[in-house]
């Protein structure tokens, strides 16, 4: 993850030129970073736009196309309408292009980043008018600036690079937000949390989002390895009788065994994310209303709920959940031969070493996969292969990982980040139904 220095790298003041026509700003990539909230659940993500083959501290003109670019992708495609809350951090300049406009009605905010020769008489109008169509305004502390005094009192978050100020900055920042919000209701967004003792600085000073590496999963220990969760050893051996010849009343029979976790299942397979046409009762009738196939997919799933989750815990849901329908989404044109299904499971089983603390071998041997899935998984070949790669770098923040992969998987770049974009979305509003 990359400081505001990065995210705007050079004076601002020239973001509202346009871009050169010999840059390459057709084949940037979408990022997107998870922001917590109070509750240690992902909120939403922060949205940005990276070049693969541009320094981070690329020229202005650059980050200009960039935010034109992420604007566009969000005011046409409808899955941007769902799930958590989008973060877009975007120079004041960009506020003229239409495409803000576009976004109304979409739980977005705008985090601003104010132009060296930006003027509040200008912005000011700017700014009602978008509220005015339901948008959220953030403005980024700047308090050397000439409009950021007037610009704060209008606008509805207050963000804070934490990791460019003092304890007693942010202990200020919140009570100038909070005098505000006896006036009109505010937020506060932390960004670029390092470390659990910034967190808890935040939280302590009232802070409502908190984006950065604290939340970044631990590497897992040897001892870590010897850990067994039985519900979940539980959900890998119904995963199995489905895989097998086993009946429908043998697997009904199995859950039994477990009547909280069959009401869990019942409970997810009917929440309105899955958006299925009947209700589901019982597992005979899931079985016949699903299929195999479907219903190990979602049993799947349920692999990654986890008691008492914390932030690493909410980043490895969302990683599965993302990286299976992102596979989904990009193989319905490059691979129609293959079932979405497959290529889900494919997806989300590359996180389950890190879910179960065991090596992928082991699990995988425990639980057939098809050909296909198994050679993608274990050896990195077969049809499925490309995809994977590409599913796995875009949960890794870089971009030139990730275009390599899209690249060698046939894959436009502006199919990824549609892909990825539609994926984030709907991981973000599967995991508001999880227990």
């Amino acid at each position: 993850m990359f400081g505001l220095k990065n995210l705007f790298p050079q004076s601002a003041a020239t973001a509202a030129s346009p871009p050169s026509a010999t840059s390459p700003t057709s084949d940037a990539l979408l990022c997107s970073e998870a922001v917590f909230d109070r509750r240690n659940r992902i909120a939403g993500h922060l949205l940005r736009m990276r070049q693969a083959d541009i320094a981070a501290r690329g020229p202005a003109s650059i980050q200009a196309s960039h935010d034109e670019q992420l604007l566009a992708l969000l005011s046409t495609e409808d899955q941007a309408a769902h799930g958590g809350i989008f973060f877009l951090p975007l120079s004041s300049a960009s506020l003229a292009l239409s495409t803000v406009d576009r976004l109304a009605g979409r739980k977005i905010i705008l985090l601003l980043q104010l132009a060296d020769k930006a003027r509040s008489e200008d912005l000011l109008p700017r700014i009602e008018q978008l509220q005015a169509l339901g948008l959220q305004i953030g403005l980024y502390r700047q308090p050397r600036h000439a409009a950021f005094g007037e610009l704060v009192t209008a606008t509805d978050c207050g963000a804070i690079d934490i990791a460019g100020n003092t304890p007693e900055t942010l202990r200020d920042f919140s009570a100038a937000y909070r005098a505000i919000e006896k006036v009109r209701p505010t937020a506060l967004f932390a960004a670029n949390i390092e470390h659990l003792d910034e967190l808890r600085l935040c939280r302590q000073w009232h802070f409502d989002y908190f984006h950065g590496h604290f939340a970044d999963l631990p590497s897992v220990t040897e001892d870590e390895r010897s850990g067994a969760d039985p519900h979940k050893m539980q959900l890998l051996h119904l995963l199995r009788l489905v895989q097998s010849d086993a009946d429908n009343a043998s697997i009904a029979a199995a859950l039994k065994h477990d009547p909280l976790l069959a009401f869990r299942i019942l409970r997810y397979l009917n929440s309105p994310a899955l958006g299925l046409s009947g209700r589901i009762d019982n597992m005979e009738q899931a079985l016949m209303l699903l299929g195999r196939q479907r219903l190990f997919r979602w049993l799947s799933v349920l692999l990654f709920s986890v008691r008492e989750p914390q932030f690493g815990d909410w980043l490895l849901v969302e990683s599965a959940l993302t990286r299976g329908r992102l596979m989904e989404l990009l193989g319905r044109d490059s691979l129609p031969q293959q079932s979405g299904d497959l290529l889900f499971l494919t997806g989300i089983f590359s996180c389950l070493d890190r879910l179960l603390r065991r090596p992928l071998p082991e699990i995988i041997a425990d639980t057939p996969l098809p050909e296909a899935a198994a050679a993608a998984l274990l050896r990195d070949e077969g049809p499925l292969a490309p995809l994977l790669r590409t599913a796995m770098a875009g949960d890794s923040f870089d971009p030139q990982r990730l275009a390599a992969s899209a690249r060698n998987a046939g894959l436009a770049p502006s199919s990824v980040n549609r892909a990825f974009l539609a994926a984030t979305a709907w991981a973000s509003e599967v995991t508001e139904h999880w227990e």
